[in-house]
C-alpha cells in the first residue's frame, strides 16, 4: 500500500516561511547621533569663528594712559549643502500581494532608506571631501571633516604616525587633505595620540570622542596599560577577560573610544585616520529634513523619492584633531 509522504508531491502543503526579516546591515551612526543639530537657510551655508588674544603677563604703569583698541573681526566660515537621496519604485501588485514579514512593500522600503540615508550622512561627514558648488552636471557636496582640521594634525616630524599629512588649505574646509611626500602608512601608537590631543587642549578644545574605524579600535584596546586583563573571580562564577577599551584617559580628560563602521579609507589619502573630536563643536545643519515625497504616476507603480539636505558645521576646526595616515589591515 502506498504512502503519502510529505516528500510526495501534494497539494495543499503550506510554505513554511518566517514572519521575520533578518537584516543584521549596521544602522549605528555614532558621530550623526552625537553632534549638535542646527538650521541652514542657503545652499551656501555660513557661520563666524572667534578667538583670544595670546594671554600675557600684561602690566601698566600707575596713571599711564589707555593703550589704543586694536579690533579684531571675526572668521566666516563656510559649507555647502548637499542634497541625499533614495527612491523607491513599487508595483500595485507588489503591494497588494500577501507578503511575510511586512504588511506593505511601499512602507518596508521607505523605512530601508530611511536607515541607508543616514548611514550615508556618516559616511560623507567622516570623509575626506572638498565642498563642490554644484551646476547643472554636478551634484552639490559638503566639506567633511577631515578637510577643516588644520591646527591639530599629525605629523612625522613630532614623532606621530604615517607620512607627514599636509594640512588642508586655507581656509579650512576648501581643499582635501594630502598624504605625506612618502606615502607610507605606520601604525596607530598612543605616543601619536597623545601629541594629538595635546594639541588640541592647547588650542583650547576639549574632545570626548575618539572617533576610529574597527580595526583601530583594536589597535587602541593594546594600548600598554590597556592590555587584556583577566578579573579575579568566585569559583562558582565564569573569569571575565577584559580585551577592549570604550574609554581613554588621557592627561587631559576622558574621551570615549568610538568605533565607526563607516569611517573607511575609500575618502583618505593614504591608510586609516583616527578623529579626535568635542562633538559639541560640531553640528548637522539642515535646509530640507528628511521628506518622503511621492513621485508623479505613469502607470502601475507608485513611485516615492526619500530626500534630506543638510550640511557639516564645524564651529571650530581647533577643538579637534587627527591622526592620520595609520596603517589598516
Amino acid at each position: 500500500m502506498a504512502v503519502f509522504a510529505a516528500y510526495t508531491p501534494a497539494i495543499g502543503m503550506r510554505e513554511d516561511l518566517s514572519n521575520t526579516i533578518y537584516n543584521i546591515a549596521p544602522t549605528e551612526t555614532p558621530v550623526v547621533s552625537s553632534i549638535g543639530k542646527t538650521k541652514a537657510t542657503a545652499t551656501l551655508h555660513e557661520w563666524q569663528t572667534d578667538t583670544l588674544g595670546a594671554a600675557a603677563n600684561t602690566a601698566l604703569i600707575e596713571g599711564a594712559d589707555a593703550a589704543a583698541f586694536t579690533a579684531v573681526p571675526t572668521v566666516r566660515a563656510t559649507n555647502r549643502t548637499q542634497i541625499m537621496g533614495k527612491t523607491v519604485n513599487i508595483t500595485g501588485t507588489l503591494d497588494a500581494v500577501d507578503k511575510a514579514g511586512r504588511k506593505t512593500e511601499t512602507a518596508y522600503q521607505l523605512a530601508k532608506a530611511g536607515q541607508e540615508l543616514k548611514r550615508d550622512i556618516e559616511k560623507s561627514i567622516l570623509g575626506n571631501v572638498a565642498p563642490v558648488t554644484g551646476s547643472s552636471s554636478a551634484a552639490p557636496k559638503l566639506a567633511s571633516i577631515q578637510t577643516w582640521i588644520r591646527t591639530n594634525y599629525s605629523s612625522v616630524s613630532t614623532g606621530t604616525s604615517g607620512a607627514a599629512p599636509a594640512a588642508p588649505a586655507a581656509p579650512p574646509g576648501s581643499a582635501i587633505r594630502t598624504a605625506g611626500s612618502t606615502g607610507t602608512t605606520a601604525a596607530f601608537t598612543e605616543a601619536a595620540l597623545k601629541i594629538v590631543v595635546k594639541k588640541v587642549f592647547e588650542a583650547g578644545g576639549n574632545p570626548t570622542m575618539l572617533v576610529v574605524p574597527p580595526y583601530q579600535k583594536q589597535v587602541v584596546s593594546a594600548f600598554a596599560g590597556i592590555a587584556a586583563q583577566r578579573y579575579a573571580a568566585p569559583s562558582n562564577k565564569q573569569t571575565t577577560i577584559i580585551g577592549g577599551a570604550d574609554v581613554y584617559l588621557s592627561d587631559f580628560g576622558v574621551m570615549s573610544v568610538v568605533p565607526d563602521r563607516f569611517m573607511t579609507p575609500d575618502y583618505a589619502p593614504n591608510g586609516e585616520q583616527a578623529l579626535v573630536l568635542d562633538p559639541t563643536m560640531l553640528s548637522l545643519a539642515t535646509l530640507r529634513p528628511f521628506q518622503s515625497n511621492m513621485l508623479a504616476k505613469n502607470g502601475d507603480a507608485e513611485k516615492h523619492q526619500m530626500l534630506t539636505e543638510l550640511t557639516l558645521q564645524v564651529n571650530n576646526e581647533a577643538a579637534h584633531g587627527i591622526v592620520a595616515d595609520l596603517t589598516a589591515t
